[in-house]
Formats: structure tokens, C-alpha cells, sequence
């Protein structure tokens, strides 16, 4: 009975099965969202890059 306690009120486990969910439930959301996620970072660099364009010539005149 001693045994089943002890393996019972053992908690050195529980840090890494956490990471673990947490991991599966990111990785299934960015399958999930994978287009919206992508849209959002191609309009990102594409504002980037026309911002960077515009500074650029700026900067030149």
C-alpha cells in the first residue's frame, strides 16, 4: 500500500506532460489556422516592405 501512495503523491512527471499538451495544443491550432496565419504574416511583409521601400527613398532625395 506504501508503494501506490508514494507513486501516487509523486509529481516529478507533471511539469513535463503540461509542456507536452501545451505543445500539441499550439502545433493543432497552427494547423488548424494555417491560412489565416499565413495571410496575416504576407500582408505583414508586404506593408514592411512598402513602408521600407518609401524610408528608402526618402532617405536617397
Amino acid at each position: 500500500m506504501g508503494l501506490m501512495k508514494e507513486f501516487w503523491d509523486n509529481e516529478d512527471g507533471i511539469g513535463v506532460v503540461e509542456i507536452v499538451l501545451i505543445l500539441v495544443i499550439l502545433i493543432a491550432l497552427i494547423v488548424i489556422f494555417k491560412d489565416k496565419i499565413s495571410t496575416i504574416i504576407s500582408n505583414a511583409f508586404s506593408q514592411i516592405d512598402d513602408g521600407a521601400g518609401t524610408i528608402n527613398d526618402e532617405i536617397t532625395m
